[in-house]
């Protein structure tokens, strides 16, 4: 982008979408823009929130690829057989990872999550597992914000012998230059609050036996962000290595369920549109990849109700002088 396009940027996000603490922009493999707000730097990290989801789904991939899960059709309990299913909840027993993968699971609470209890439990996998079922149907679409993604860290854990962060960092972080630091274990509400309003915090929140949470919890910078968008435009490779495989990409970047009320295509923890695909989190935090373009687009943000639809964003101002 040139410079003049880059004011005009920089005044956009400053007038309308406030809470942006950084933009990456990077075309044809190379960055055109880069860019950081709220006295924030490259350095800088923030809560992700659902952008945490297609994280997730990357591990899954990866984990699929190296044999610890055979396949999208294999049962969530298969990984859990000391979890107890009580009476007339068979259900349960045929959701498959497809099913958490594609938020096509349903779940006993209907409007109102029990977050509060969720926060509070000792063991989110097991109160996730609990909460899975229910009178929904299996392949109707039901997003599952915070409480059930956590089935899939679980999942993860079982498969491959190590925590999240381990297996990621190992398999994902360290081969793209990402640094993701601490485990981290909130003591209070005050503290995950902060937490949500941090700029310097490097990790991953576990609940209190130490397993990540999937839904959200995830800290990164926007070029870390950028790099996870630019390694899924190229196919999984990166600097000459394959870190996941292609068909992982497309297969987790294609339409496999809709959320009809907003008529959103969702593919494995990634949303999907015409011209790509887009991780995205609350605030605004987004991995956004036009494969038509060749053009990754990351942006960081800090939460606050109804933000700016970045989206909106980047398809009237940044793509066309793109």
């Amino acid at each position: 982008m040139d410079q003049i396009r880059v004011k005009e940027l920089e005044q956009i996000i400053s007038s309308k979408y406030g809470n942006t603490t950084g933009i990456v922009i990077i075309k044809d493999g190379v960055v055109s823009c880069e860019k950081y707000f709220k006295g924030c730097t490259a350095n800088s990290r923030v809560h992700i929130y659902s952008v945490t989801k297609s994280i997730i789904s990357i591990l899954i991939g990866i984990a699929l690829d190296k044999g610890y899960i055979k396949n999208m059709e294999e049962k969530v309990l298969d990984y859990f057989p000391e979890y107890k299913v009580k009476r007339r909840e068979k259900k349960i027993q045929n959701i498959t990872l497809k099913d958490m993968l594609t938020m096509t699971a349903p779940y006993k609470y209907r409007f109102f999550a029990p977050y509060i209890k969720y926060f509070t439990s000792g063991d989110w996998v097991k109160f996730s597992l609990d909460l899975l079922g229910g009178r929904g149907k299996v392949g109707v679409f039901r997003y599952a914000p915070l409480i059930g993604p956590d089935i899939l860290s679980g999942i993860l854990v079982k498969a491959t012998g190590q925590s999240v962060l381990d297996f990621a960092a190992e398999n994902l972080f360290e081969p793209l230059g990402i640094k993701v630091e601490n485990n981290l274990l909130f003591e209070s509400k005050e503290e995950q609050l902060a937490f949500n309003q941090s700029t310097d915090i490097s990790g991953w929140v576990t609940d209190p036996v130490g397993i990540h949470a999937a839904g959200w919890g995830l800290t990164l910078t926007p070029m870390d962000m950028a790099k996870i968008g630019q390694l899924y435009l190229n196919g999984g490779m990166w600097e000459g290595k394959q870190i996941i495989s292609s068909k992982w990409i497309e297969d987790s970047t294609r339409e496999h369920s809709r959320w009809k009320k907003e008529n959103l295509p969702y593919g494995y923890l990634w949303w999907v549109n015409e011209d790509g695909y887009a991780a995205m989190g609350d605030g605004g935090n987004i991995i956004y990849v036009n494969t038509k373009k060749k053009l990754v687009i990351s942006m960081a943000a800090l939460f606050v109700p109804k933000a700016g639809d970045r989206i909106e964003l980047i398809k009237e101002f940044i793509e066309p002088v793109l």
